[in-house]
């Protein structure tokens, strides 16, 4: 099998298991929504009724999120815009790599947290914000600074949110219908007898399911985030063609020992180095839950591409 070192090779690497992870998932996604309407003692056109209905429930609120996440995102970490004049330097370095790649320039904000971190949201390159911590901006060198801005962008320009989005809503269904299920069992349903709940196996199967189903969901839904990370990584590595101010910049951003203030385990996901300092899951089983992969991982893949860009 042929080594992985250049920025090429990972990009096309990540995106090709970002893809067989979704595509998986998607299938499991169907199996379990299966299991779960058979459970609740439907046929196909019951089961198809109630798919949609959760469907219809994931998708408003996912909707919204991906509408208005941006905002309430920015809105919670305090994040502050910028405009061209308040800092012209940070203004111009996005700008200019943001020409690079063909992409619209976004609108910066600033977070006032001397924890170095960085995050992008927006729907679309249209919509997209970059937001800078003020710890950020004062720790780190222009190439490090650079490399950072342009993994942000990578996330704009891979549409990554609505990757995730996507993903949410099926994580959602799988959530909802499992909550349903659950609470048919100890509220009653339609019927308790063994016909309206379809066969026994069914019933034994959609119980296993309800319960494990949202778990796994989680578990792949945190490997996709992983994988959009690496990918953010190299990606951005083909807009500054300078692996190593990407490099130093997560070494001091990992390293530096302050969580950041206005992160949450809810969006602790979207930053580039997991904000929550100290609480990164150690361990192959523990770190199937992180947000993030390793810092040693993201380090050994960007020095495989020193100098092959």
């Amino acid at each position: 099998m042929a080594k992985i070192n250049t920025a090429w090779d990972q990009v096309t690497a990540n995106k090709t298991k970002t893809w067989l992870i979704f595509f998986f998932f998607t299938i499991f996604t169907i199996l379990v929504v299966y299991i779960i309407a058979r459970g609740f003692g439907f046929g196909q056109i019951g089961g198809l009724g109630i798919i949609g209905f959760a469907l219809v429930i994931a998708g408003v609120m996912n909707l919204i999120s991906y509408y208005f996440s941006d905002q309430i995102v920015l809105g919670l970490s305090g994040a502050k815009l910028v405009k061209h004049n308040e800092n012209p330097q940070l203004y111009h370095l996005v700008e200019n790599l943001c020409i690079a790649v063909g992409l619209p320039t976004p609108k910066i904000y600033i977070m006032n947290d001397s924890s170095p971190n960085a995050f992008a949201t927006g729907r679309d390159p249209q919509h997209a914000a970059i937001a800078f911590t003020s710890g950020l901006l004062q720790k780190l060198n222009k190439q490090e600074l650079e490399g950072v801005a342009a993994h942000e962008l990578s996330h704009v320009g891979n549409r990554d949110t609505l990757l995730m989005s996507v993903v949410a809503i099926l994580v959602g269904m799988i959530a909802i219908l499992s909550d349903f299920f659950l609470r048919s069992l100890w509220f009653g349903g339609r019927n308790n007898d063994r016909e309206s709940r379809g066969n026994a196996v069914f019933a034994i199967l959609a119980l296993v399911a309800a319960i494990l189903a949202p778990i796994l969901a989680t578990i792949i839904q945190l490997a996709i985030s992983r994988r959009r990370e690496l990918l953010a990584d190299a990606s951005g590595v083909l807009i500054t063609r300078y692996p190593q101010g990407l490099e130093n910049a997560l070494l001091k951003i990992s390293s530096d020992p302050e969580p950041l203030e206005g992160a949450t385990n809810g969006t602790a996901h979207m930053f580039i180095c997991n904000p929550l300092k100290g609480k990164q899951a150690a361990g192959w089983l523990a770190g199937l839950f992180n947000t993030h992969p390793p810092i040693e991982v993201r380090i050994k893949a960007l020095k495989e591409m020193e100098g092959k860009v």
